[in-house]
Parts: C-alpha cells; structure tokens; sequence
C-alpha cells in the first residue's frame, strides 16, 4: 500500500458548496444548523453569480456541491454545468443516495468527476437508525445505478461511537459495487449531534485500533480511501488550514467558513453581499486560526473535547490534528 499525509496546499483549494438545507432524511450526525446556515433554497441565478466569484481561480477549485440533500435542488444540474462552463478542477455530487430530480440523466459522466454517496452502516440495523428507514437500500441500489451509467463514485462513512463496530465490515461489503474512492470521516459535534446526549466521539483507542486497519483493507481492493488524521505524534507539528490552505463552506443565508468546527457559531470570515466576498468584522474564526494551545486545534478543545487523552501531569498524550489534514492510503499501482 502506498500511504502519505496530504499535505496543505494554496495550490489546491475546496469550495464546499451548500444549495440549500433542506433534506429527506434527519441523520443523528447532520451538521446543518438552521439558524446558522439558513433555510432557504438558492435559486439557479444566485448559484451562478456565487460560482462566478471564484472564476479568476476556479481552476485549482475542486467544488462539492451539497446540502441538506443537493439532488433535492431542481437546477442542480444547471449548477453542475456552470461549474463546467467556468472550469472548476472538480465536480462532486454529495448525496444521500436519492438521487431526486433523475439527476443521473440531467447530467452525464463527462460533467461529475465524482458523486458520492453517504453510508453509516454496513447493515441496515445500524445505517438506518442513523440516517432513516431504508436509506441503506436505497444507497446500494444508488450506487450500483451510478456505476451502470458510467459515473465515477465514492463514498463516506462517518464514523461515530453508533457505528464503528461496523466499520471493519465494509471492505467485504462494497467489494464489486465499483467505487473508486473511500472517505473515512470523523464526527464532528456540531448540529443535530450537538443537541443530543448521544456518547458520539470515539476514543483515541478506538480510532487508531479500527481505522487504519480497515483503510488498508479497502485499499487492497484497488480504492483510495481518505480520512482524517486526528491525532498527532509528539514530534508532528501542527498547522490549521485555515492559515495555510484556501477552503470555502458557503452556506444559503450567504455566509462563507473556513473552518467546519466553527460553523455553529456566527465566526464566519465572509459574507456574500450582491456581488461581492465581503470579510466579516471581528471576532470571527480567522481570529482563532494563529491561537496556539498544547492540545492542537483550537476549536476541537472548545466544542468537543472528548476525544483528548491526557497523561497524568495534565498534558495531551497526542495534540488534535485540522479536521482537514487527511492521510490518503492507495494501491501500490495508483
């Protein structure tokens, strides 16, 4: 297997694109906050105008359309064309396998470079207490219709305290469905897993144990599996990407993040007026970028500190990786 830190980069940047925050399903885990992010569906002309602020770079922008549930958007196809027109890097559909609007014929291979589908469990017993009643079925048959139609496709697989006893199951479970890339994420606290008192986060034990092993198992099967580092070693330094890396997560009401963990809260660094990016006064997160703590991220410590160990004298066995540094496992022949 071939595995490596990929690495912070200005060169490459996301733009995390979120239609609207509307959705069929109610996951346990949604980090959508309403009354953070807005309720309203952008119609198909300000998503154009939106895109069309990033054009002068949009070359080294890989934008992820999503939601609530973007194909429930019914110009999303519209807005999958512009990001072509404009010359966006890439283009990824995040979908929680619906696929509304018969989105797989209003757009054609050549336009997605990746749709991905969002799986919590390798059975239905466990995905579909999480995400909703028969979402696991409809994400395989979601997928295999994909395929069948010549789209490339993903998945992502978030792990939780819910459903990391099935995370070793997966491997065996997509073997044959035709994915090429496999994301691992980390829960995050925020949103609807916020509000509830659910033991989400998993241990540092836990994660280390089980998901290292199950992304080189994945690899095997020829996949490129992504996910999260989360804990550093003593020696690693540690950098926040909203400091060395340009990633954007719009949301309806016009708000514009570089940092997911501080999306509850109203630290936005930018807000879309009319036509143009407009910085935020202060405080805002870019305040909490150069903060330096023992425990790594700033935002982590704050809102969910559970997944830090400490050692006996009060300091962290391993400080907390940005939630956007990722280790990337593929195989030798990728």
């Amino acid at each position: 297997m071939n595995k490596k830190t990929v690495a912070f980069s200005k060169d490459s940047s996301n733009l995390f694109f979120h239609l609207l925050t509307k959705c069929n399903l109610s996951c346990k885990h949604c980090y959508i906050n309403k009354k953070e992010h807005g309720e309203n569906t952008l119609d198909i002309e300000t998503i154009k105008r939106w895109l069309n602020l990033f054009s002068e770079k949009c070359n080294t922008i890989n934008v992820i359309f999503l939601g609530g549930e973007p194909t429930l958007h019914p110009d999303l196809s519209l807005a999958v064309k512009e990001a072509g027109r404009l010359g966006f890097k890439s283009i990824t559909i995040d979908t929680n396998g619906y696929l509304f609007h018969d989105i797989l014929h209003r757009v054609t291979p050549d336009e997605v470079d990746f749709i991905s589908f969002s799986l919590d469990g390798a059975t239905p017993a466990t995905n579909d207490v999480i995400r909703g009643k028969g979402c696991h079925e409809q994400v395989v048959k979601g997928v295999k219709k994909a395929v069948a139609e010549g789209f490339s496709t993903s998945m992502i697989y978030t792990v939780s305290g819910d459903n990391i006893h099935e995370l070793h199951r997966m491997p065996e479970l997509v073997k044959g469905w035709g994915l090429e890339r496999f994301f691992i994420q980390v829960i995050g606290i925020r949103g609807e897993s916020a509000d509830t008192n659910n033991d989400l986060q998993v241990s540092m034990e836990q994660w280390l144990n089980v998901v290292p092993g199950v992304a080189e198992a994945m690899a095997r099967q020829g996949i490129i599996v992504t996910y999260p580092r989360v804990f550093l070693d003593e020696t690693e330094p540690f950098q926040c990407a909203g400091i060395v890396a340009d990633n954007y997560f719009i949301f309806p009401n016009g708000r514009i993040y570089r940092c997911p963990l501080c999306e509850d809260f109203p630290l936005h660094s930018f807000t879309i007026d009319g036509n143009a990016i407009v910085p935020t006064g202060k405080i805002n997160e870019t305040d909490l970028f150069d903060l330096t703590i023992p425990e790594g991220c700033v935002m982590n410590k704050m809102i969910q500190p559970g997944n830090i160990t400490y050692k006996s004298d009060g300091t962290p066995l391993k400080r907390i990786a940005c939630c956007m540094l990722k280790e990337e496992m593929s195989p030798i022949n990728v």
